[in-house]
């Protein structure tokens, strides 16, 4: 397959940064870009592609977002705000040709946000979007963590991962202890020990400041900067041909994401059952094949 490597300038008022990508394959025609989750992850948890897309003819293209992993990382706060991500994701699509004649862009959890919110203010660029494992409300998704999620949970745990976020202590290894059978259960549906190593680097990988600053300290609800964040009421906005992904084990609620499918003009649900957040790794044929169909249908 061939690759091309490149480091794309980015413009921001506080001067230059750059931020890396790496185009898959070479097809003009269907483009696929893919936005991490976190924020602050990295690209690397994308690597299912390498297997499910290798014999496609569809171009992907993998992308640390700024302050992750391959990209510049101005370690400043100032940065971490929603409207800047999207004029970066603008910034790298005009850097790399894409257009309404081909580009899709798919946005993964915290990706996912970024998705929608490059959608209502870019229609005109896109072809096709596709929104994978997020929900278009945080308020709701914290709801789901509270009422579904957590009575899950042993209760003297939930009570002692409360406490130990109340007192910020998220980088302890009793708070990291702790949280491992709900990642195992609602992130990627097996032992932690056997995560692909492209996960475990992804997340070995992450910006803490950027994660903690904008979605708070774990993947058991949301917190900072994201907390509040809503667009359930413009998702009617976004009228190009858009795919919603949901997993019966998520830490979204699938029943949400389905929901969110029939608010989308031409929307479409693929629903993957015994999967968790990355639904990438726990069903990954229903999920690569899913977005192959979708990509190719557009």
């Amino acid at each position: 397959m061939e690759r091309e490597t490149k480091m794309i300038p980015i413009k921001t008022p506080q001067g230059e940064f750059n931020v890396w990508v790496q185009r898959c394959g070479n097809n003009p025609s269907k483009r696929l870009l893919l936005l991490h989750g976190g924020p602050g992850m990295s690209h690397e948890y994308f690597k299912s592609f390498e297997e499910h897309f290798r014999d496609s003819d569809i171009e992907y293209i993998y992308y640390d977002q700024l302050g992750s992993h391959n990209s510049d990382n101005p370690a400043d706060r100032s940065f971490w705000t929603i409207e800047r991500f999207v004029d970066e994701v603008d910034q790298v699509r005009k850097a790399l040709g894409l257009g309404p004649d081909n580009f899709f862009l798919l946005g993964h959890s915290w990706g996912g946000v970024l998705a929608m919110e490059y959608a209502l203010a870019h229609p005109e660029t896109l072809k096709g979007l596709i929104i994978s494992n997020m929900m278009a409300d945080c308020i709701a998704y914290q709801k789901y963590a509270d009422d579904v999620l957590g009575p899950q949970m042993d209760p003297a745990v939930l009570k002692r991962i409360k406490e130990l976020e109340a007192a910020g202590q998220y980088t302890s290894e009793e708070y990291e202890a702790l949280l491992v059978p709900y990642y195992e259960r609602h992130v990627l549906r097996r032992p932690m020990d056997e995560w692909p190593q492209c996960v475990t680097s992804s997340l070995s990988h992450a910006n803490q400041d950027l994660y903690v600053y904008m979605q708070g300290p774990s993947e058991f609800g949301i917190a900072g900067v994201l907390e509040t964040w809503d667009r359930s009421k413009d998702l009617p906005k976004i009228t190009i041909p858009t795919l919603v992904i949901g997993a019966e084990y998520d830490t979204m609620d699938p029943a949400y994401m389905e929901w969110m499918s029939k608010q989308l003009p031409k929307g479409e649900y693929l629903y993957c059952p015994n999967a968790g957040h990355m639904a990438m790794w726990d069903d990954p044929e229903g999920y690569h094949g899913g977005l192959k169909q979708f990509i190719n249908k557009v």
